[in-house]
C-alpha cells in the first residue's frame, strides 16, 4: 500500500484512493496461501514423477499422480491442472520450477530482513546499496543460498513467507493503511523541483524516432520522463 501510495498517482497528482487498496487487500490476502500450494505443487509432483519406476512411466500413472499431489498438497483438483504447466512438458525446463518457490522465498525473508532492520522499504536509500553489494554484485560468483543467509543473517528458509500468509486480514489492513497515510501525505513525485541524475544515460525511443535523452536533458531523468510524457499525450492520448 505505501508504494502505491506514493507512486500510483494520476495526472493532478492524487494518490490511488484508499478504498481501491482496502479492497484489494480484502479480495487477495486471505488467499494466497492457495498461491503458495499451487506453486510448491509443480516441483513436488515432478519429484514424484522422477522417482516412478519405469514400468509405471504411463499416460494413465502420470494422471493419476498429478491429481494424487493436487489432491494431498492443494486439498483438491486445481482449476490449472499440474499437467498444464509448460516447464513440466519440456526438457529445457526440468528441475526448473522449483526455482520459483525458491526466490519467493528470498523475497520475502529479505523483506523481512529489511522491515525489521531498517523500518521501510519504499524511498529508503539504503535499501538500493545494500541489494546492490549483497546481491548484485556478487552475481554468479557466490551461490544463491550463501547470498540470502549472508544478507539476512540466516539459511533461507520459508518461514517469513509463511508469516506473511499468516497475518490476520484486519491487521495487514491496519498496517497497511498506516502505510498509506505515510506515503500519501508526501508531495506527488515529480512536483518538487529537483534534478534526477541515474548516472547513467537514458533514451526513450519510439523505432528510429528519439523521444528524449538524458544527455539533453541536462542528465535530468525526470525532465527526460516529461518530454516522454508530452509525447504520449500529442501521439495517443489527446487524438483519442
Amino acid at each position: 500500500a505505501g508504494w502505491r501510495a506514493r507512486y500510483a498517482r494520476d495526472r493532478d497528482g492524487k494518490a490511488v484512493p484508499w478504498e481501491l487498496v482496502e479492497e484489494d487487500l480484502q479480495s487477495t490476502h486471505p488467499y494466497k496461501v492457495f498461491g503458495l500450494r499451487a506453486m510448491i505443487a509443480v516441483p513436488y509432483f515432478e519429484k514424484a514423477l522422477y522417482e516412478l519406476p519405469e514400468e509405471k512411466v504411463t499416460a494413465e500413472e502420470v494422471k493419476k499422480l498429478a491429481d494424487e499431489v493436487e489432491m494431498k498438497i492443494q486439498g483438491g483438483l486445481s482449476g490449472r491442472p499440474l499437467l498444464s504447466v509448460p516447464h513440466l512438458l519440456a526438457d529445457e525446463a526440468s528441475c526448473y520450477y522449483h526455482g520459483y518457490v525458491l526466490a519467493e522465498m528470498a523475497v520475502q525473508q529479505t523483506r523481512r530482513y529489511f522491515l525489521k532492520e531498517h523500518g521501510n522499504i519504499v524511498d529508503n536509500p539504503k535499501v538500493g546499496p545494500i541489494l546492490e553489494e549483497s546481491y548484485w554484485k556478487p552475481g554468479n560468483s557466490e551461490l544463491f543460498l550463501d547470498l540470502v543467509e549472508k544478507l539476512t543473517g540466516g539459511p533461507l528458509t520459508g518461514e517469513a513467507w509463511v508469516e506473511a500468509l499468516k497475518v490476520p486480514l484486519e491487521e495487514k489492513l491496519s498496517k497497511e493503511k498506516q502505510d498509506y497515510e505515510k506515503m500519501v501525505a508526501l508531495p506527488a513525485p515529480g512536483s518538487q523541483e529537483g534534478k534526477v541524475d541515474l548516472d547513467m544515460r537514458v533514451r526513450f525511443v519510439d523505432g528510429d524516432t528519439v523521444i528524449a535523452d538524458t544527455k539533453e536533458a541536462g542528465d535530468d531523468f525526470l525532465a527526460a520522463c516529461k518530454q516522454f510524457e508530452k509525447y504520449i499525450q500529442e501521439k495517443y492520448l489527446l487524438k483519442a
